[in-house]
Parts: structure tokens; sequence; C-alpha cells
């Protein structure tokens, strides 16, 4: 390993403490280190700064919570650098290290995979377009929501060309399993194991009797189209993206690219699931 990239929440007290321990850490270890500029400009370590792409760290340490961890995949635009996570936040399902373990995780890191220091957790994330042009990608959900409150949107579903069913909703959510924890679950639907590849279409409040989520394999295409003079928005990852308008189609894909994170100790996601929800063993 040559180089770190730090992406940090701009808000937690403890990231820039945090981003300093890495940078001696780096210092000690002859490892290059940097931080994308409005983060190093927030946390007051103009110092770190460079406008050097993340993409070209072998390494990128997120430090904050899982909206840190989605932007900097987000900042990866696709490229396989692994993320390692620390918690800045409550529990969190993609951050893997606590704080006070950021040194030992950096360790085990060089280590290497290949001495069983930790393997590379790949999550499947969606290509997301507009009208035939992408847009972006998403790791958790792409999400065709009402623009206006107090309104429902009138959406076509489509699946591999075929139309499905119209829509009269607050929105349709396609999410990856990953993002079956997030938006969709809020939205009753299914958890999904994220080592599993699907797409998950839920309707978001529904008016009408069909409320259930499809669950669609990974081969398929998923194209939403808006239909009527209400106008929606996408939104991936929680971030708006694009309004859309009448006749505006949203086609959803699994993306070649894939999300990869460090993990340093075996890992059982309906273990987190059950300590977030503060489920009993009996």
């Amino acid at each position: 390993m040559t180089s770190i990239a730090v992406v940090a929440h701009h808000e937690r007290p403890a990231a820039r403490a945090l981003a300093e321990e890495a940078a001696a850490w780096c210092t000690d270890h002859d490892v290059v280190f940097w931080m994308p500029v409005g983060d190093a400009e927030a946390l007051d370590l103009g110092e770190c700064a460079s406008v050097r792409p993340i993409a070209e760290a072998d390494l990128v340490l997120s430090l904050g919570g899982d909206g840190t961890m989605l932007r900097s995949v987000r900042m990866l635009e696709g490229a396989p650098v692994p993320v390692l996570g620390v918690n800045l936040g409550s529990l969190g399902y993609l951050t893997q290290v606590e704080p006070d373990r950021l040194t030992d995780a950096l360790d085990r890191f060089v280590a290497g995979s290949e001495a069983g220091a930790w393997t590379l957790d790949q999550r499947m994330m969606l290509d997301v377009a507009v009208n035939g042009e992408l847009i972006g990608r998403a790791l958790n959900e792409a999400v065709v929501e009402k623009a206006e409150s107090g309104h429902t949107v009138r959406l076509l579903a489509r699946i591999d060309g075929e139309p499905f069913t119209y829509y009269a909703a607050d929105g349709l959510i396609v999410a990856t399993p990953t993002g079956s924890t997030a938006y969709s679950l809020s939205a009753r639907g299914p958890v999904v194991s994220p080592r599993h590849r699907a797409m998950l279409l839920t309707p978001v409040s529904p008016h009408m009797l069909f409320d259930r989520t499809l669950v669609l394999d990974p081969t398929e295409t998923i194209e939403i189209e808006v239909s009527g003079h209400r106008v929606a928005e996408l939104v991936l990852d929680g971030r708006p993206v694009a309004p859309l308008d009448d006749g505006d189609v949203v086609r959803c894909t699994p993306s070649e690219s894939t999300a990869n994170f460090v993990r340093l100790d075996a890992e059982y996601y309906h273990q987190i699931l059950k300590a977030k929800f503060g489920l009993a063993d009996r």
C-alpha cells in the first residue's frame, strides 16, 4: 500500500482527531495521505487537502456513518478501490471499525488479505439512466418520487421492456440488497442478504390495492416512466439528481462496478439487523 485518501463527515467532532491519527500513521509507514479539499477545509486540515481523485488511492478511509460511506462510494465513480469505514455515528450497516481500533485496522490492512487479515465485501450497485443517458450509480437505491407535497405521481413500471402496471403512489424505490435495510425497509420492503444479487421494486404509499415489493433477478431491467402532468424527481442514495417530467423514463440495471468494503472480522448482517432493532434471542 502506498496511499490512503480520507473522506470525513464534516460535522463529527471526532473526525478531525481521527484524520490526524491516520495522517500520523501514514507518515510513520511511508504512506501518502490526502483528503478531498472540501473535507480538509471543513475540518480545518488544509495542509492535507488535495485535488487528487480518491480513485487513485490504494485505500479510502471513511470517517463517519453510513452516509459518509455512501459519499465515499459515490466519489469513487465505480473505481474498484477498497473502502474501510470507521463508525462515528450510531450503529451502522456499512461501517466496520470503531474509532479506538483505527490504527489496528490500518495495520491489518497492510498485512494483506492473503494473510487472512481482512476480506473484501463486494456489494452490488445500480446503473441509473434517464432517457438513455447514464445519470449515476446507487449503492442503496434509486427513487422516483413526487416533487410536490400532497400529491401522488403516476408511474408506469416496465420489466424487461414489458409493461407491468401503473402505480399511483408517493414514489417507487428500486433498491439493491444493501439498500433493502434503508428506504425500502421503511416502505415495508423485505430484508435481503447483501450477499445476494437482486433488484427490489418497492412502492411508497401506493394508492392502490397492490402494495407488494417485487424481487427481480439481476439479469432483468426496470424502467419507470412518469405519466401525467405532475412532476417527479429522481433521488440516488438520498441525493436529488434530476427533475422528471411527463414521458421521462428512468432505467435501472445492475452495474458492472461494485462497492468494495474492507471487512476485518466475520460479518453477519442479520446480527447487525438484530442489534439495530433491539431484537431478543427469545
